[in-house]
């Protein structure tokens, strides 16, 4: 029997954990700095901020009551765009709670400074020989991470109805102080209100938007919520509207009270400006005589950014170790990480990794960089939880059936995505390297350590293979719909036998027959530099004679127009082009013979010919003639068939009495996502064909090895072909050469006009789609 959650978390629990998880550096460290970026303009900074974080909101609301089970952005982004996103998203959350935990203990500790200034501790170094001076500040950090480190460890928990008081007090606090300095607001502060422009207050975005981090984090909670489609997106959005409310009209009080060079070189706004407002305030109090105001309003301030920030890193520490724990247990990252201490029952590797890299944070970086780094990662998430939810959407799943529907998809998450790069495009160069850094070293990583340790793919994976298989359909199927009439090039060299002749001659014949058009068949005489084009074109040879007359010959019984002709030039490949060209050719059908490596490093006339002519281009190997059964048709990376190549097996088929056969190849672990896209696109194929169509799937350990035994019942077959590109081919060689060279059918090797345009982001888009 399994046991559930009981949902009995309402509105307001889901608003409070959500504020909760959000006051923090917000109010207590990060006005000051962002006020140094943005000017008074820093009001408009922190409400840019808040929307540029409702597109991610609203999809973590709606992934959250898709799967409550699932726990976060991460197994959304992990579930949503694959296990190496999920690596990416894993990696820089781990690194921006890190960076949001250390920003609030080192930002914290400048308020107990305030009160009482702490002391530079001389830190010995044996290993050197020499004593460091660690400034008071980031020493007091550096104990308490380390207490709080000790604390996770031994698994000491924070009870929600404690969250649920801090929140409670907390607001009671800053509401006060808002009630009691509103009015002392100066208007003159305000002077100048733009003059640092859009670019500082860009910046001054990018530095605020970890403020509202916590925003997603009650998603982790959603199996525990009372009607979720209802309580998760209105609680998330009413967190954000109130949270951003109030950080705006805390920053409004600042701004308004705090002359703005003294506001913009303090990290503890909030004491600065309470000892302002109320520091010459006394009162008398029977009993205590006359107390000062201004110091209990500051101490009152004080404690309340100590609980809030003390807390912020205690959940930084807590979640932040979660997230190598999870990499871990989903095969993403060093085994080392899932290991629970058998006493505590916490993932003690995880925490102290996590407890280290905060310490060092701690002891290194200024505040500004600190929250500037977390900002740069957690807008990097965001983008990829709106990217996730778009493939949840299209992918169509059966299963995916949330409570809650984001309005406005999918130009909201669209949104998300666009201002979220953008803003990271407007960040110092420090934090753009710092978000291009993690994303290739999570995929590089991904790519070394866990590819060959998991088989799962994410649903986008498998929506952009079918996406990609429906608009091959469509164009194979506007391929099959054309009516013009075909012409076909048949360019021969002077050493070309009467048998390689006729097998070309046949191959065109029923390609030609199905649309109606006619053969050119063309013999090219290749000669010297030296010797006139006229005078060698005057001449009738021998060789001549024969070649028209067994050519009338071999066309005697076509059912389709063919004209025979000869052209001298100097450079045969020159020569066929311009022919095609000014004939207009639909497609060149030529002979080739297999080429070593070392022949394709110093350029083969046929991949000249690819490049250069104008229309399409088939090349012939083993070429004889044959009676036709089955023409097999082989797809390379892909299983998605160049429509030409289609048209092409479908109209020989067709004329020939012939049946189709589609290979693909996959290896034995390949998931049972592309299995079924795999058939979809199979089915489809045998819809728009003619001919009975038969769809194979060869589970290879060595693809070539194995194709070649599937096809040895086909009497033709059909492969793809691109142009070689010399010294990569020297060092890995072409596989359809592999396989025209393993077999002993007539292959044709197509190359489509399609193909050419989209040479150089087809091969990348394949790899990553089918390996």
């Amino acid at each position: 029997m399994t046991k559930d959650l009981e949902r009995d978390l309402g509105l307001f629990a889901v608003i409070a954990i959500s504020m909760g998880a959000m006051i923090g550096s917000g109010i207590f460290i990060l006005p000051g700095i962002a006020m140094a970026e943005a000017g008074p303009a820093v009001i408009v900074a922190f409400v840019i901020a808040a929307i540029l974080v409702v597109p991610a909101a609203l999809s973590i609301a709606e992934l959250g009551t898709a799967m409550p089970e699932a726990g976060g952005d991460y197994v959304f982004i992990e579930r949503g765009l694959g296990p190496s996103f999920g690596t990416i998203a894993g990696l820089g959350t781990w690194l921006m709670l890190m960076l949001k935990g250390s920003l609030a203990l080192y930002g914290g500790m400048f308020y107990i400074n305030f009160i009482y200034e702490l002391p530079t501790w001389d830190l010995a170094v044996p290993a050197i020989g020499a004593t460091l001076p660690i400034p008071g500040v980031r020493a007091l950090g550096i104990t308490f991470a380390l207490i709080l480190i000790a604390v996770n460890l031994v698994g000491v928990k924070q009870t929600g109805g404690l969250q649920l008081v801090m929140v409670i007090v907390m607001l009671i606090i800053l509401s006060g102080f808002v009630a009691g300095s509103i009015v002392q607001v100066e208007g003159a502060n305000f002077d100048g209100f733009f003059d640092e422009g859009i670019d500082g207050i860009l910046t001054a975005t990018a530095l605020v938007l970890v403020s509202y981090a916590g925003v997603t984090k009650v998603a982790a909670v959603a199996e525990e919520i009372e009607n979720p489609g209802r309580n998760l997106p209105l609680g998330l959005l009413g967190s954000l509207i109130a949270t951003s409310f109030l950080y705006a009209l805390i920053v409004f009080v600042l701004v308004g009270v705090m002359d703005g060079d003294q506001l913009a070189d303090t990290e503890e706004p909030m004491a600065e400006a309470t000892q302002i407002l109320f520091g010459g305030i006394t009162a008398s109090i029977p009993g205590l005589g006359d107390v000062s105001i201004g110091f209990l309003a500051v101490i009152t301030i004080i404690l309340a950014a100590l609980l809030a920030l003390v807390s912020t890193a205690n959940a930084g520490i807590l979640t932040a170790s979660r997230y190598p724990l999870a990499l871990s247990r989903d095969d993403l990252f060093l085994k080392k990480f899932e290991y629970i201490h058998p006493r505590f029952n916490t993932p003690s590797v995880a925490i102290l990794t996590t407890g280290a890299v905060i310490v060092f944070i701690v002891a290194t970086q200024e505040v500004d960089e600190i929250a500037k780094m977390a900002g740069a990662f957690q807008i990097l998430v965001y983008i990829l939880v709106c990217g996730a939810l778009i493939a949840f959407r299209e992918r169509d799943l059966e299963w995916y059936d949330p409570d809650f529907f984001t309005p406005g998809y999918p130009w909201v998450q669209l949104f998300g995505i666009v201002s979220g790069v953008f803003i990271i495009s407007q960040m110092e160069t420090r934090e753009i390297l710092g978000s291009i850094a993690i994303v290739v070293v999570g995929f590089v990583w991904f790519k070394l350590y866990a590819q060959k340790r998991i088989e799962r793919e994410g649903v986008a994976k498998g929506l952009a293979r079918r996406e990609t298989g429906r608009q091959f359909v469509r164009d194979t199927e506007e391929q099959l719909e054309r009516t013009n009439q075909f012409e076909v090039l048949i360019p021969l060299r002077q050493d070309v036998t009467r048998e390689q002749e006729d097998a070309l001659i046949q191959m065109a014949a029923p390609i030609v027959q199905r649309r109606g058009g006619r053969i050119r068949v063309v013999r090219f005489d290749e000669v010297p530099d030296q010797v006139p084009l006229d005078t060698a074109a005057a001449e009738l040879s021998e060789a001549d004679v024969e070649f028209e007359e067994r050519t009338d010959e071999l066309i005697r019984y076509l059912e389709v127009p063919v004209e025979v002709g000869e052209i001298v030039s100097h450079d045969t490949r020159h020569a066929v082009v311009n022919f095609a060209d000014r004939t207009g050719a639909d497609l060149v059908l030529a002979r080739q013979e297999a080429t070593s490596r070392l022949g394709t490093l110093f350029g083969r006339d046929t991949d000249w010919i690819m490049e250069h002519a104008p229309c399409d281009v088939v090349f012939v190997q083993h070429e004889q003639r044959v009676d036709v059964s089955e023409i097999a048709v082989v797809t390379d990376r892909s299983p998605f068939n160049d429509p030409l190549k289609v048209e092409l097996a479908d109209a020989m088929a067709d004329v020939l009495g012939a049946r189709l056969r589609f290979l693909f190849a996959v290896s034995e672990d390949a998931p049972e996502e592309l299995i079924g896209t795999i058939e979809d696109y199979h089915d489809e194929l045998d819809d728009l064909c003619t001919v009975p169509v038969e769809s194979t799937i060869v589970r290879a350990d060595d693809e070539v090895d194995d194709l070649s035994r599937e096809l040895e019942s086909s009497d033709i077959v059909m492969l793809s072909t691109v142009t070689h590109r010399r010294l990569p081919d020297l060092v890995v060689e072409q596989r359809s050469d592999r396989i025209a060279a393993a077999i002993e059918q007539p292959v044709l090797l197509v190359h489509s006009k399609k193909t050419r345009r989209g040479s150089f982001l087809r091969p990348i888009l394949e790899r990553v789609l089918f390996d």
